[in-house]
């Protein structure tokens, strides 16, 4: 948070209708990393911000929620036919906020308008029950919105987050105040532009700042009684207790996970090999909550699946995020740099083996910025701090294993529990691994894919409820029972 002059662009936050500056008039600069150069500032947005924008919430609730939910609906189609049209500038926004590579967060704006419909079109699915509880009377219940909603966001797809988490609560009914990260905030600029266009003043609310301020007002304030957040897990811990310092609030978490990517002895190793890296999303720079980090492979594949995916690594051109053929760009901070390096610095210590990479590329473009290599580290055992710790970054473990019986033990031995990649040509294993690993959201003989309607979210310190599906729309809705008792019956 700095005074900055005023030549650097200033990209307004969204409350009450308005695109504003901060009522304190200050200012968070974000930097490109790759140069470590200003790209632009966003509103430090402070607790009387979030304390204004709670309130013109509070004043939109009511008659947002009397709104048809196919108006309602029609208005988050608006948004997303909007946000199309501004795909472009949206993309190179977030290429340089962010570092992820252009090939990959060409996706993130079809993604999110794909959620986005999704979204509107289960707009009649906001249903209740008929109860037979009696045959004197007529029992049924009804969903309804909680009011004003907080969604809380994580810096790996600014834009993508925010558009499309936006569309759930809105269909429900309710206000909506989004918090994005203070790592990557520029593209919310984008996307607040367009909710002033489209909502009534209140309905949504974008303030930027930082977590320990702006986020812990959103979460504190005791008129915001639902909370989404996606991020870490200590974040998500810290999230629920200051939640109840306040009121009683129903509060989700899409965490972080530490996700095994399991190889039986029948899977095909240039097939597992090929997947295993693409798994690890390093178009993101492994920046992903998905990512298959942990490699557990069968000691009938183990060296040769080493090999391949080394070379593949290692082949994998890591440069400026605006080029089309860059495959991995800088992480996204400093800060952050410097926590994948400890987990780099801690594998070593331990013992495990590394292959490639593991540290900054060489070359004169990346004298500055945030950089490090794809990195491979083999012969990890699940008594390593790699084998348990998320590293959210471009660090890839692969651990051999040889019996079915210890393997469950290695696969769920970690507090985690989001994804887990399964692969074999045994459809009998495939069924019983799939019931045996403690994750959240499982593939079969593939990797990293969503797709609308099926629910994602974790067990564990992965996470609390669900997002991308029914259970997400309905989580925004409270249910009241009511009983009418029919005279002379």
């Amino acid at each position: 948070m700095t005074s900055v002059g005023t030549d650097l662009k200033e990209y307004p936050m969204l409350v009450d209708g308005e695109l504003c500056a901060s009522a304190a008039g200050e200012w968070i600069v974000s930097l490109d990393p790759s140069t470590e150069e200003p790209l632009g500032k966003v509103p430090a947005g402070s607790r009387l911000d979030v304390e204004r924008a709670v309130a013109s919430a509070e004043r939109a609730a009511g008659p947002w929620a009397a709104t048809s939910a196919t108006d309602r609906a029609a208005l988050v189609r608006e948004l997303a036919r909007r946000a199309t049209s501004r795909a472009p500038e949206l993309l190179e926004l977030e290429v340089r906020d962010t570092g992820n590579t252009k090939s990959r967060m060409v996706k993130d704006v079809s993604m999110a308008t794909t959620l986005m419909e999704y979204f509107a079109g289960l707009a009649l699915e906001l249903k209740g029950e008929t109860i037979p509880a009696s045959a004197t009377g007529l029992h049924f219940s009804v969903r309804e919105p909680y009011g004003v909603v907080g969604r809380i966001l994580a810096f790996n797809h600014p834009f993508m987050f925010a558009a499309s988490r936006l569309a759930a609560p809105l269909v429900a009914g309710n206000t909506v105040v989004l918090k994005p990260s203070e790592e990557s905030p520029l593209s919310t600029s984008i996307l607040a532009e367009l909710c002033a266009d489209v909502f009534p003043p209140g309905v949504v609310s974008i303030v930027t700042g930082t977590g320990r301020e702006a986020g812990a007002a959103l979460v504190q304030h005791p008129a915001v009684r639902r909370l989404s957040f996606i991020g870490s897990v200590p974040t998500g811990m810290e999230i629920q207790r200051l939640a109840a310092t306040t009121s009683v609030k129903h509060v989700s978490l899409e965490l972080g996970g530490k996700n095994p990517f399991v190889v039986f002895p029948d899977a095909d190793p240039a097939a597992v090999s090929a997947a295993a890296v693409a798994a690890m999303n390093f178009g993101h720079q492994g920046q992903s909550c998905g990512s298959t980090s942990r490699l557990l492979v069968h000691a009938d594949l183990y060296d040769e699946v080493v090999d391949r995916v080394a070379a593949s690594m290692a082949a994998i051109k890591v440069g400026m995020p605006l080029r089309d053929d860059t495959g991995m760009g800088p992480l996204n901070s400093a800060r952050h740099l410097a926590n994948v390096r400890s987990h780099v610095a801690a594998a070593h210590e331990d013992g495990a083996r590394l292959v490639t990479g593991g540290g900054r590329p060489r070359g004169g473009e990346f004298d500055r910025g945030y950089w490090l290599e794809p990195t491979l580290f083999a012969d990890v055992t699940p008594d390593m701090r790699l084998f348990r710790n998320e590293v959210f970054g471009p660090v890839l473990g692969i651990t051999r294993w040889t019996d079915d019986d210890d393997l469950w033990g290695m696969v769920n031995g970690v507090d985690y529990g989001l994804t887990a990649s399964i692969w074999t040509n045994d459809l009998n294993r495939a069924l019983l691994a799939a019931r045996a690993v403690r994750a959240g959201y499982v593939w079969i003989n593939g990797t990293s894919s969503h797709f609308p309607g099926t629910n994602f979210g974790g067990v564990k310190q992965s996470g609390l409820g669900s997002e991308e599906g029914l259970d997400e729309l309905l989580s925004f809705t409270e249910q009241k029972t009511v009983n009418i008792f029919l005279p002379g019956r």
